[in-house]
């Protein structure tokens, strides 16, 4: 599990590190740099995998953009100087796994559709010790000596030797690492999925059928059961979900045709007239499945994250639903972790900011524009302002929390 992320001159990001637990929720004004950080760990997750270009960032969720673009263009502040390449770090407690890259400041030329950036240094350690290393060649080293393929990542290579350890446990969390944008149309199954992984896709496609092998696995595994329970009391019109077939339901003719898998049982609808499917449901509802999914599917990424959390959701259903994440992910007996950011204040109140795994954090931009990152710590003070009733959206929108927009 990443204890650690550290991150130099991407973007807005100059010089940021942040200390991570389970559940991590970023709060801030829009274009504070929130998404900046989601994609500043994919970035180390698709060097972790070997290899950093426009389809491996695509691939985990990053926005597409102009290379020079990638890199902080602030002027150096007195007495330092600008740096040539990107650095990203991840920190374990027994494992670290760093790189410096190098990445076009220019347009790539036509005909180079897919530059790829090269690693200037990389590093994977164990309790310190190194398992793999490179760095620049000297001016003294040999031509044989040199880094011949400056394209490929040597960890991802040295990992085949290693079967298990700390080390390989940290590169491998990082290789899993997307960034989930869902889209409802997505999830309605009424557009296609562009974005495919497993169980889920990064727009939301593929829900029906993994939320299907959720509900088959709730009687072996009392934690999914648990969560498949959790998704039903979130839903306050449903009375049950269950696998049915599109046979059985009353479909319109616009809706795609993908096969229907889930049928949603409307409290309050005649028997015979109340199943829906996910095109008739509601946003809110998909995208309890969807989190539910991510969090309980054997097959879900160790860490992964959500930008844009409060996506469709009525405000207390948000407070709800951030409720139960928190209690999924911090229940799991193989760790897993995950990246939030929002804008809806509700969701603050959902948090369990006690438990040091769940751990909230404002982001904001400074007077010379760099991205600065603060987490917000259960102290004295905020415990004796939530004595006289002040929650933390409260504190959030009246500003003293930060991460709000000069406005």
């Amino acid at each position: 599990m990443i204890e650690r992320l550290s991150v130099q001159a991407f973007k807005s990001l100059e010089d940021v590190t942040v200390e991570l637990g389970h559940v991590n929720v970023f709060i801030g004004a829009n274009g504070s740099g929130k998404s900046n950080l989601l994609e500043a760990l994919g970035v180390l997750s698709a060097a972790a995998n070997g290899k950093v270009d426009e389809q491996a960032l695509l691939a985990r969720g990053i926005r597409p953009g102009v290379p020079k673009l990638y890199k902080s263009a602030f002027p150096a502040k007195p007495g330092t100087r600008i740096l040539s390449h990107l650095s990203f770090r991840a920190y374990s407690s027994q494992a670290e796994y760093g790189v410096s890259l190098l990445n076009s400041l220019e347009d790539p030329a036509p005909e180079d559709l897919d530059p790829v950036w090269t690693f200037k240094t990389e590093s994977w350690k164990e309790n310190g010790n190194p398992l793999v290393g490179r760095s620049p060649a000297s001016k003294q080293e040999t031509n044989e000596k040199r880094d011949r393929n400056k394209e490929r990542g040597l960890a991802a290579l040295k990992a085949v030797e290693i079967h298990e350890g700390p080390a390989l446990s940290l590169l491998e969390s990082l290789q899993s690492y997307v960034i989930f944008s869902p889209v409802t149309d997505v999830l309605r199954e009424i557009m296609p999925e562009t974005q495919p992984k497993t169980p889920v896709g990064l727009s939301g496609g593929n829900l029906l059928p993994a939320f299907h092998h959720l509900v088959i696995q709730r009687y072996e595994n009392e934690r999914i059961g648990t969560i498949c329970e959790d998704v039903l009391g979130l839903i306050d019109w449903v009375k049950k979900i269950e696998l049915t077939s599109d046979v059985q339901q009353p479909l319109s003719s616009n809706k795609s045709s993908v096969k229907t898998t889930i049928g949603f049982y409307d409290y309050f609808m005649e028997q015979g007239k109340n199943i829906l499917s996910a095109y008739e449901a509601s946003e809110g509802a998909l995208y309890a499945l969807f989190l539910a999914v991510i969090a309980g599917h054997k097959a879900g990424p160790r860490l992964c994250a959500v930008d844009n959390a409060d996506h469709s959701l009525n405000p207390r259903l948000a407070r709800a639903l951030m409720e139960c994440l928190c209690r999924w992910y911090i229940t799991m007996e193989e760790p897993r972790q995950i990246l939030l950011t929002t804008h809806n204040p509700l969701i603050l109140d959902g948090l369990p900011l006690q438990d040091d795994r769940v751990r909230l954090f404002t982001v904001s931009r400074t007077s010379s524009g760099r991205t600065s990152v603060r987490r917000v710590v259960v102290d004295q003070d905020l415990l004796e302002k939530a004595e006289r009733g002040w929650s933390l959206s409260r504190l959030w929108v009246m500003g003293h929390l930060g991460g709000v927009p000069n406005v």
